[in-house]
């Protein structure tokens, strides 16, 4: 999971933005590729659900992309679609429930003062030192080693216990780290040593926000996938070929380092460098640790998918690994860009409600 699905805010016109929560949709495919003539170890398809339609609609939430003949060997799956035909109503109401659930755990068991244990985790934390640059820097530090190191061990974890546990326990450990980095963020960030001031400068407010908005955009697609990440649907590590992947392998990377530049070129102080150096050093070693992750899991595949995309945005296409289908823009007119619009446009409109809410906790 991406930090930055956690660390995520839009800017507010006021003279304090702040950081907030992003959530993103859920998502399968309806596109049939054509398969290639590869000998590769692969896990079941997610295009492949055995389901009930929830509606009997012809019409579909997402728009199809022309894959061409000469694309014969595409072999990644489609990012970000959403076939509304393919849900089971089931299926969502588990996931309400659960999530209905979580919630409740998660702010009794941690973040409520007089129940929960981040206040005492944060103090503790803080006891180390008197600078919250450096705070900041541990509690990232902290997630950064509990959320990429359960990765890196999922394969022989999901051998263990299960996909489905072993995401329960991985969630149950990171949401929690990511909360408290969240809180403790909002409500430090004006306390560092100004380093400069930019706030009063014509245009800086637009530009930065319009820069911070795109970022939501590189959102890593597996975080489209609720059902998956709630575990009512069996965890897969998935091998993306479409969408904001033709632009960049690791968009959550890149989403990352553009919404810390904008942060920190807003707020303009030391806590706001801090922070972003932990965010993308924690997602430069991510993007490495993936490309690792999907090289084991798939193989083959994944050297051919690597091969034609690039880490740096835009460099395969310009050199010509990389083919952009004439109607490549459809890949992004679907409900989870939708959706991340909609969520981004609220979280900025709910600034207040969430700056109220994290000064509350006095973390």
């Amino acid at each position: 999971m991406a930090t930055s699905v956690l660390l995520s805010t839009s800017f507010s016109p006021t003279y304090y933005p702040s950081l907030s929560s992003s959530s993103s949709s859920s998502s399968s495919s309806s596109i049939s590729f054509t398969k290639p003539k590869l000998n590769l170890q692969r896990s079941s398809n997610f295009l492949c659900w055995n389901s009930k339609p929830l509606l009997s609609l012809s019409r579909r939430f997402i728009t199809h992309s022309s894959i061409k003949e000469k694309d014969s060997t595409f072999i990644g799956e489609d990012s970000a679609a959403f076939d509304l035909k393919e849900q089971k109503i089931s299926s969502w109401i588990y996931f309400t429930a659960i999530l209905g659930v979580v919630l409740f755990i998660l702010n009794v068991a941690w973040i409520n003062n007089d129940t929960g244990f981040s206040k005492a985790f944060v103090d503790a934390v803080s006891s180390l030192s008197d600078s919250h640059e450096v705070v900041m820097l541990i509690l990232i530090l902290i997630f950064a080693v509990f959320h990429s190191g359960m990765a890196s061990l999922r394969d022989a974890g999901e051998k263990l216990i299960g996909e489905r546990a072993f995401r329960v326990i991985f969630a149950g450990i990171s949401l929690p780290l990511a909360v408290t980095t969240v809180v403790y963020f909002i409500n430090h960030r004006y306390d560092g040593l100004q380093l400069w001031q930019l706030q009063s400068t014509p245009g800086i407010h637009q530009f930065l926000w319009l820069s911070n908005f795109i970022s939501f955009f590189f959102l890593y697609p597996s975080t489209f996938n609720l059902l998956e990440v709630a575990a009512v649907d069996k965890p897969k590590v998935h091998l993306w070929e479409t969408g904001i992947i033709r632009i960049t392998r690791h968009p959550q990377l890149v989403g990352q380092v553009i919404w810390c530049l904008a942060h920190t070129v807003w707020i303009g102080n030391s806590v706001a460098v801090a922070a972003s150096i932990g965010l993308i050093s924690h997602h430069l070693f991510g993007a490495w640790n993936g490309d690792r992750r999907l090289a084991i899991r798939h193989g083959e595949g994944f050297e051919i998918v690597k091969r034609r995309t690039s880490i740096i945005p835009f460099a395969a296409i310009l050199d010509g690994r990389q083919r952009l289908p004439e109607d490549f823009y459809k890949e992004f007119i679907r409900l989870p860009y939708l959706a991340i619009t909609a969520v981004t446009l609220g979280a900025y409109f709910a600034h207040p409600l969430m700056q109220a809410a994290s000064f509350n906790l006095h973390w």
